[in-house]
């Protein structure tokens, strides 16, 4: 029982710090959700550039797609002509980042990792692209398969992952498209990353009650080891984004250097089973190879480049962590950990399926 209680009160303290930066960042998403849509994004992806890179992976940063959400929206943009290195700084930058995920980094980590992740993530996906960009193209055949075999993994940040089509807004008011975005947000958006940001913030828990405190300086010294330790956890485990940051915060509390939790935060969302076998399936075997190595690559380099800069500037990550628990001494900050809980909690309560509401008509995908 004293387990128990000591691994709930680890896990509201986490709770209670990040709330209002997740609320907040959900309110960006479903503000970006409305204005900056998939179709726009799609017309700028098609030709095999450095340019249609660059911008996948700009225009990919702050889209709060989770891991599986993005599969069969990048899945979309490759039917409709976007370029093998298009799609795959797509599907590097989303997971890996978005205005969610940024904003709990900045309540759970530092002002400086807030500002290392995206960058990293923009650059790690851009070298990428690149690089995939450089083997032989062949233009996707049809237009109308968006989701793939195993794509339906229940999310539904955009109209793209649940029918697989991206499909030209109507021209709507502004409030009309702000309670469109609010709906999202709250609603669909907490759905599909509610669960996984709840079972981040558990893991998160457990590991600050029951890991000792030196635990990674005692076993890993954050030495490069910590690093390659790091990377080989998170290409294969299945986590998003905001799921990641609260365990990469935990794991900084024990020890963990802020370089071997910034390979953790690039290489968990970005890769796992699901992304690989689309990524094989639409843009070869070969794309696939080097997806995976530059995104160990630049994990890596981008990790040592991070515990080199902590060490220069003499920054202390786990002093701003530490500082952030006085936050359940504020009403206002409870205040916020409730109406997050409240949300979180309806994720489990019954409701429609997300393709009965956006779907209208009942059309199997073709295969390839």
């Amino acid at each position: 029982m004293n387990l128990l209680i000591g691994i709930l009160a680890e896990c509201w303290e986490i709770l209670v710090e990040s709330a209002p930066f997740v609320l907040f960042g959900f309110f960006m998403a479903g503000m970006l959700k409305e204005f900056l849509p998939l179709e726009a994004v799609s017309r700028h992806m098609g030709r095999n550039k450095i340019s249609s890179v660059l911008k996948a992976s700009l225009f990919g940063i702050p889209l709060p797609l989770c891991s599986c959400g993005v599969i069969p929206a990048a899945v979309g943009l490759r039917k409709q002509g976007a370029s093998k290195g298009a799609t795959s700084a797509f599907l590097i930058s989303v997971p890996e980042t978005g205005v969610d995920s940024v904003a709990i980094t900045w309540a759970l980590l530092d002002p400086a990792m807030t500002v290392i992740r995206p960058i990293a993530s923009f650059i790690t996906a851009t070298c990428t692209g690149i690089w995939i960009n450089q083997l032989p193209e062949k233009l996707p055949e049809g237009h109308r398969e968006m989701v793939p075999e195993n794509g339906n993994c229940g999310c539904s940040a955009t109209a793209a992952s649940c029918c697989g089509t991206i499909s030209p807004q109507k021209s709507q008011s502004p409030g009309v498209r702000l309670r469109s975005g609010l709906h999202y947000a709250f609603y669909e958006l907490f759905a599909d990353l509610g669960k996984w940001l709840l079972l981040g913030i558990a893991i998160a828990g457990v590991i600050a009650y029951g890991v000792p405190d030196d635990f990674f300086l005692r076993h890993l010294n954050n030495g490069f080891v910590s690093l390659l330790v790091m990377l080989g956890i998170g290409i294969p485990l299945y986590i998003c984004a905001s799921a990641s940051t609260p365990v990469a915060a935990a794991l900084v509390l024990k020890g963990l250097s802020p370089g071997a939790a910034l390979v953790f935060l690039l290489a968990g969302p970005a890769t796992n089973a699901a992304t690989l076998t689309v990524v094989s399936r639409y843009l070869g075997k070969a794309a696939t190879v080097v997806y995976v190595l530059s995104i160990a690559v630049c994990s890596l380099l981008f990790g040592w480049l991070t515990n080199a800069f902590y060490a220069w500037a003499g920054l202390d990550i786990t002093r701003w962590v530490s500082d952030l628990g006085s936050a359940t001494e504020s009403p206002w900050m409870v205040a916020f950990a409730i109406v997050l809980v409240l949300l979180l909690a309806r994720c489990y309560l019954p409701r429609k399926t997300v393709a009965k509401s956006c779907c209208s008509h009942n059309t199997e995908p073709e295969k390839l």
